[in-house]
């Protein structure tokens, strides 16, 4: 029995310590992350600095005027650096999404960092040129994902796409070209594109799908994609979350 709870003594302070050091290292990340969007972005403390200011003059004022100013003015401040911290987010994933367009492996890995409950199968199709069909299942249905030159994944799609029909039935299947040109969906709106596209099944048959196109894309594998159009790419997606949690 003393065993036992020391055992447990001992998990509860090999896991207390595990959060502890995962919460110094998530610190240290974002204050790397501020430093580094600092030097490229001049606006970004004014903006944040200007908010915090502004939310708690605002506060001071509804405070002297209601006469709760010991109550209002730490919620005005409060509020305040939430906002500030949104502002920081937002400006963070638009300097990535910036830096990724028009790189190989791009769209790959905007794929694979959204949210939701998305399936996503990099290069089931490509060519040696990096150009890429990624697939993808939701609750829309199938979408196939191009990336690359036009001229050569227009053929590429049309050739998954009946490759797909033939296993997914009546189930919708959308094509998406990534890129900057007209009828394009620019890879900083890849994300909400996709999610403003209409729910038609639901996640049994999500899970359906799935499994009957692992082997279709088993077969004709694609070529080995880049991981991501820079290799802080994750650690970038961890950033926005921990900057939206405080």
């Amino acid at each position: 029995m003393a065993k036992a709870t020391k055992a447990t003594k001992e998990s509860k302070a090999a896991a207390k310590a595990a959060r502890r050091e995962a919460s110094r290292a998530r610190r240290k990340q974002l204050w790397q992350a501020f430093q580094m969007q600092r030097k490229e972005d001049k606006l970004l403390l004014p903006l944040m600095i200007g908010v915090i200011v502004g939310l708690t003059v605002i506060a001071v004022l509804i405070g002297i005027f209601i006469g709760g100013l010991i109550f209002v003015l730490p919620m005005g401040i409060l509020l305040g650096v939430l906002l500030a911290f949104l502002i920081f987010g937002r400006r963070v994933q638009k300097t990535v999404f910036k830096k990724a367009d028009g790189q190989a492996g791009a769209a790959a890995w905007a794929l694979d960092n959204m949210r939701g409950q998305w399936r996503v199968k990099q290069a089931v199709s490509g060519t040696a040129q990096l150009d890429a069909i990624h697939r993808v299942i939701g609750k829309p249905g199938v979408i196939l994902v191009a990336e690359g030159s036009p001229v050569r994944t227009k053929s590429l799609l049309a050739q998954e796409k009946k490759r797909v029909a033939r296993i997914v039935g009546d189930t919708p299947i959308y094509d998406i070209t990534v890129g900057n040109e007209e009828g394009q969906i620019p890879l900083k709106n890849l994300e909400r594109h996709l999610n403003k596209l209409p729910s038609n099944i639901d996640k049994k048959r999500i899970d359906q799908l799935e499994s009957r196109l692992a082997a279709l894309g088993g077969k004709t594998p694609g070529p080995g994609m880049p991981k991501g159009p820079m290799p802080a790419g994750a650690k970038m997606r961890s950033i926005q979350r921990t900057a939206r949690r405080r």
